[in-house]
């Protein structure tokens, strides 16, 4: 049997994503998909567009089998601990056979040599990247030109290094090479408008080009153009109800975490580190909101992204110590069910009796199946949702939706 295995975010899902879960199936032969999904926060720093057992439904009716949570400590997380959690956590299902992802270049051996590279980091590379980390690069930035110094025959793929799924599709490989992994990374080509471009009319746009749309207040009917239309009903739906969620919806929750801990500094979040702190702090007192807080810190060194995710880490109160903690647990102990497909019950028993981690349906079970770090872990993720719940919930005038309780996406 073999089964794709789909790191996403689906922030939202449009139709480029179905192109890839249908594409997925076709050039593997895969008979399942499972997809390893961010939860309410995502890699860039920002809460999710709108909640994720949404987002997981879109996903379902869109063609894929299985979801399940890639927790927030890696959803948040940059490129290299993103993947590392999201491709531990399909190897431990012990089902999956292919990484299905998509990138700009649509070519698994090239990325597959740069993640070579990347992961063995010769010294001669390793001696370039600091050098250019001293002159001031951001990290990205610097690791290009290391790179293109020391092998340069990859001077004519450097568009590779500043697009957002090739990078990510390199961090998947070195996630799989590291962990002696066996699964098979293959990618398909993005079609369409790239990931920074504006909303398109009559082309496949990305999730970033919907989202800005939304944020503008552009009317929501444009959703059917660019999304399958039973998402685009299910995100119109929520919309109505409480709008697109947005990083500055957690503007006060934030400066009321930074005021507090200002004495103390910053140093024991998640990637920040003892310079950001001290930024932090100098400028708490033009604190203007999330967003703005994010540029007015920003630097050539540290992107705004690399920012917004600290910040997060901050608000979500994720520490280097959790990470530690994460790592000494086996990255990912358990695989959270977001929601599945009726006809596909015959994959959840393959995972059942294969995987190494518990296959976890129902949050009530989860003291009896988890051991402490992965129940540490797992109650980490409850706390984050229901914050992200209570932000829904002001804005839609409901009340906030439990996490416990809310029943999985089934189709």
């Amino acid at each position: 049997m073999r089964v794709n295995g789909i790191i996403a975010e689906y922030n939202p899902f449009h139709n480029g994503h179905k192109y890839h879960l249908a594409e997925s199936k076709k050039c593997t032969g895969a008979q399942y998909t499972v997809v390893v999904m961010s939860g309410c926060f995502v890699q860039r720093g920002a809460p999710a567009l709108t909640d994720k057992f949404k987002r997981a439904e879109m996903a379902l009716l869109g063609g894929a089998d299985l979801v399940l949570e890639l927790p927030a400590i890696y959803a948040t997380a940059s490129a290299e601990y993103f993947a590392t959690g999201a491709v531990t956590l399909l190897d431990n299902l012990g089902v999956v056979t292919d990484l299905c992802f998509g990138s700009e270049c649509g070519d698994s051996e090239l990325l597959r040599q740069i993640a070579e590279i990347l992961l063995e980091e010769p010294k001669a590379y390793s001696q370039s990247l600091r050098k250019y980390l001293r002159e001031g690069l951001s990290y990205p930035n610097a690791r290009t030109e290391a790179l293109i110094q020391n092998y340069p025959h990859l001077g004519q793929y450097k568009n590779i290094f500043s697009s957002p799924n090739n990078i990510l599709g390199i961090e998947y490989i070195k996630a799989i090479l590291k962990c002696g992994s066996a699964l098979r990374p293959v990618t398909v080509k993005r079609i369409g408008a790239g990931y920074h471009s504006r909303l398109p009319e009559d082309v496949q746009c990305s999730a970033l080009a919907i989202r800005q749309a939304l944020y503008a207040g552009t009317d929501i009917s444009f959703l059917n153009r660019h999304m399958p239309e039973q998402a685009a009903e299910l995100l119109s739906e929520n919309l109505a109800a409480a709008g697109p969620i947005r990083s500055n919806d957690f503007s006060d929750i934030l400066y009321y975490k930074l005021i507090t801990e200002k004495e103390t500094g910053f140093e024991q979040y998640h990637d920040v580190s003892e310079e950001l702190s001290d930024r932090i702090c100098k400028h708490l007192d033009d604190y203007r909101g999330f967003d703005g807080f994010c540029d007015l810190l920003k630097t050539k060194d540290m992107t705004y992204t690399r920012i917004s995710r600290c910040l997060l880490h901050i608000l979500l109160n994720i520490k280097k110590t959790d990470l530690n903690v994460s790592k000494a647990a086996n990255a990912v102990p358990y695989a959270r069910v977001l929601g599945f497909r009726r006809a596909s019950a015959s994959l959840m028993g393959e995972i059942k009796e294969n995987a190494s981690v518990p296959l976890l349906t129902k949050l009530a079970d989860a003291d009896k199946l988890l051991e402490k770090n992965a129940l540490a872990m797992l109650r980490q993720d409850i706390q984050i949702s229901q914050l992200y719940n209570g932000i829904a919930a002001r804005r839609s005038g409901a009340s906030p939706a439990n996490e416990i309780s809310t029943p999985i996406a089934i189709i």
